[in-house]
């Protein structure tokens, strides 16, 4: 999709505040890392691709980064397995309420 349209892909993901595993002393470092990991393995090719992380409440964060960033459109997963048939999880519930975008909820 972001192809088609000659779009920039925004990828963020959101660290806990405090880690549950207290021998990760740089949360912003190790999960700016891994994301880039993923995206090396996933990111297509001929799309730019942008990796943000940030750390706090992940539905806060989401709202914050798209308003800040003026985004188009949302896509985020909805991973709350034992409802997910039937209610939106928390997150998603959140972004879909307050985003000022679209947003793709897509089940896990």
């Amino acid at each position: 999709m972001a192809f088609r349209r000659q779009a920039d892909l925004l990828v963020a993901t959101v660290a806990p505040e405090m880690e549950r595993n207290l021998n990760i002393r740089d949360s912003v470092a190790y999960w700016t890392e891994k994301l880039n990991e993923f995206l090396e393995e996933n990111a297509p090719a001929d799309v730019n691709v942008e990796a943000v992380v940030r750390t706090g409440a992940v539905h806060r964060q989401i709202v914050r980064l798209a308003e800040e960033r003026q985004v188009d459109v949302i896509v985020m997963e909805s991973a709350n397995p034992k409802i997910q048939d039937y209610l939106l999880g928390t997150t998603a519930s959140h972004v879909v309420t307050h985003a000022h975008c679209s947003v793709f909820v897509v089940r896990g």
